[in-house]
């Protein structure tokens, strides 16, 4: 689940935004977020280990109370569902590829709703077409690296011949220097966010000693190689200023090299992808909502599930959001991405400092320090920490993401609010 979560618009549409902005230097944001998301992650096991029977939500109440958690807690299931939203219309662009006559939104709807439809049925068969979508691009991405890495090699041979070339040429591999490589950042961050989702289930995990340290380093290492070894190929098979915001990369790729045919098969695995995607975000979501309503944080219809084993409420409610979300593809078309995508980027930021944050404070309450542990503690992650910190505070002042800003800090002063009214409830009173 955590990998069809973070295997998304983040990695077929998002690397449009991320190569534009830092060229093929890019690979290193996305390293670099990969060593701030195993810090994360390792945190997230540790503290299972240290308090079990807590999951990610859990652990923050703990170390900062209840203000805190419903904050945190709200701020997570209002960035799924923006997240869902993203994914949507992602499937709705990449089905613009085979239906170039028909609006953005008018597709986008389309694939909201059949996304609603998938997550009201019973939860078996839920867990075999989410198995499915991500059987299908984990494959495809498979695929794509063995064919791509073939071409870019004269393995396999294709029209053109000196794909290196692209590497060095088109003001070389640092366009825009280190400053481009830190800007894509928070996008960066985005297209990794889902992998957390683990953390929301970590009460159902058996054994969390020996499965969470395994699960975790195997979840993380397979994302980012996810991420960078296809985006280097793409720089590769072609310039990097070249690649536009109307299909896929993937997609370009494989047609501006000859084969066409195979962009076909790949827009149509980039589809189920995102749709995968919006499934995982359901997910997160209604799981979110589900622990907030069991602990008072949020109305007690959440809490309730259906004799399918639906969460009906909260589906109802990421229903009504994800389908009424597709407007704003109806309004702003071309800049719709731009806009979505950095918050998600700006609240999953949020969310892996609590969670860094909370590490670092409960850490000393410990009966015994775990076999399994961050190493460098509290250095490592107070680092991640004021990393991520970084990236937000460059997020909030950066002009093009002025109105993305304001719709954050909009929410989190709501929720502030709100938590003020909460935090006063003795949800601990039995």
């Amino acid at each position: 689940m955590a990998i069809g979560g973070a295997i998304g618009t983040g990695i077929f549409k998002g690397t449009s935004e991320t190569v534009s902005i830092a060229g093929p230097a890019v690979i290193f944001s996305y390293l670099f977020a990969g060593l701030l998301l195993l810090v994360v992650m390792s945190a997230i096991a540790e503290m299972a280990i240290a308090y079990p029977g807590l999951n990610m939500k859990g652990f923050i109440r703990l170390a900062f109370g209840t203000k805190i958690s419903f904050v945190i807690g709200w701020l997570y299931c209002f960035m799924w569902l923006v997240v869902c939203v993203i994914e949507v219309i992602a499937a709705g662009s990449f089905l613009q590829y085979w239906f170039p006559s028909m609006s953005l939104w008018s597709l986008s709807f389309i694939s909201a709703i059949f996304i609603v439809a998938i997550n009201f049925m019973n939860v078996k068969k839920y867990g075999e077409f989410e198995f499915w979508f991500a059987g299908i691009k984990i494959t495809m991405i498979v695929l794509f690296i063995v064919l791509g890495a073939g071409i870019l090699f004269g393995i396999i041979p294709s029209s053109e011949t000196h794909y290196l070339q692209n590497y060095s040429q088109h003001q070389g591999f640092f366009p825009h220097g280190w400053s481009g490589v830190f800007s894509a950042l928070l996008i960066v961050i985005f297209s990794y966010g889902g992998s957390e989702l683990i953390g929301l289930t970590l009460t159902e995990t058996k054994d969390a000693e020996k499965v969470l340290p395994k699960v975790i380093k195997g979840v993380i290492w397979r994302i980012v190689l996810f991420y960078t070894v296809p985006i280097l190929i793409i720089c590769g098979l072609i310039p990097w200023d070249e690649i536009g915001n109307q299909a896929s990369p993937f997609v370009q790729v494989l047609s501006a090299v000859g084969f066409s045919g195979s962009a076909h098969i790949m827009n149509f695995v980039l589809i189920t992808a995102v749709l995968s995607a919006a499934n995982s975000g359901i997910y997160g979501c209604t799981r979110m909502l589900h622990s907030l309503a069991s602990e008072g944080e949020a109305p007690k219809q959440f809490s309730y599930v259906a004799k399918n084993g639906i969460p009906l409420y909260s589906v109802i409610l990421s229903a009504v959001v994800l389908v009424g979300g597709t407007f704003v593809a109806y309004f702003s078309p071309d800049r719709v991405f731009g806009y979505l995508m950095a918050i998600p980027g700006f609240t999953v930021s949020l969310v892996w400092i609590a969670i860094c944050l909370a590490q670092l404070k409960l850490r000393k309450t410990y009966d015994k320090l775990p076999h399994f542990h961050i190493w460098g503690f509290p250095y490592v992650t107070a680092f991640t920490a004021a990393a991520l910190t970084i990236s937000c505070v460059a997020f909030a002042f950066s002009e093009q993401n002025r109105v993305s800003i304001f719709v954050c800090l909009g929410i989190l002063l709501i929720l502030v609010i709100c938590s003020g009214w909460t935090g006063n409830k003795d949800i601990n009173k039995e």
